[in-house]
């Protein structure tokens, strides 16, 4: 009967402790991230905002990849607009998407305003 109270003891005590210790990593992470520079939170940003871009572009190029299969006789020829709807982001993010794989040529500007061939 008294080693079973003494395991229970030890057990609670021990999940004590790993409590307190999660609870002190995350209350560290946070004030670290409070009191992170500017210049840091910035960078951290742009590169961010980077990676969101070129997972977008490599979507993007997916895209026409997939419409070439189904349509492989035609060119693919896209709006920004459907584009932006079809992939839930917004347009101008589209845009910097298809800029960023317009210096890859991996997309050409079409003749209307807004609209792009995709080369496969």
């Amino acid at each position: 009967m008294m080693n079973l109270f003494a395991a229970r003891m030890s057990s609670v005590s021990l999940r004590l402790w790993l409590v307190g210790i999660v609870s002190a990593l995350g209350l560290t992470a946070v004030c670290m991230r409070a009191l992170e520079p500017e210049d840091s939170r910035s960078k951290r940003a742009e590169q961010r905002k980077g990676k969101e871009l070129r997972s977008l572009a490599d979507r993007i190029a997916q895209y026409g990849q997939s419409m070439h299969q189904r349509y492989p006789t035609g060119d693919v020829v896209v709006s920004e607009g459907d584009l932006a709807t079809r992939l839930r982001k917004r347009p101008d993010d589209v845009a910097t998407a298809l800029s960023l794989l317009f210096d890859e040529q991996k997309v050409q500007r079409a003749p209307l305003n807004g609209y792009w061939k995709l080369n496969v």
